[in-house]
């Protein structure tokens, strides 16, 4: 990890949902995040620090209420962590840059990759490849 912002900056910078997703580890509500009905072809990006995460083809509809994907951009984009929070064991994942939490991953993805990257939108910007941010 390479972005070593003190807790105050990090709070200056973002949006007080985007702080509290990211750097405190929050949750945003289900079904209420801007990323979740996104169709547009592009790329995923972590809100703090603007590391490219996952790519628009990686993306599915999972009902669960968050942006779910099948699979990073590259292996070395997310960084996983024992979650024993809540009295569930979970598996979340952060941004390998700068250390933003990003959600959980699971293993009942519908894919051939099995897996099922659950992202709170807050966590993430979205980049059309017209260039163009959301």
């Amino acid at each position: 990890m390479s972005d070593s912002k003190t807790d105050k900056q990090w709070q200056a910078e973002l949006d007080p949902q985007t702080y509290r997703v990211c750097r405190l580890g929050e949750t945003e509500a289900p079904f209420s995040g801007a990323l979740l009905h996104n169709r547009q072809s592009g790329y995923y990006h972590c809100a703090c620090c603007q590391s490219p995460l996952f790519y628009s083809d990686a993306k599915f509809d999972s009902g669960c209420g968050w942006p779910s994907f099948d699979r990073p951009i590259h292996k070395d984009a997310i960084r996983y962590i024992d979650d024993h929070s809540h009295g569930m064991e979970r598996i979340e994942v952060r941004c390998q840059h700068c250390d933003a939490h990003l959600g959980h991953v699971f293993d009942d993805g519908p894919t051939d990759t099995s897996t099922r990257y659950c992202v709170n939108s807050a966590a993430m910007s979205f980049q059309n490849q017209d260039n163009k941010e959301r």
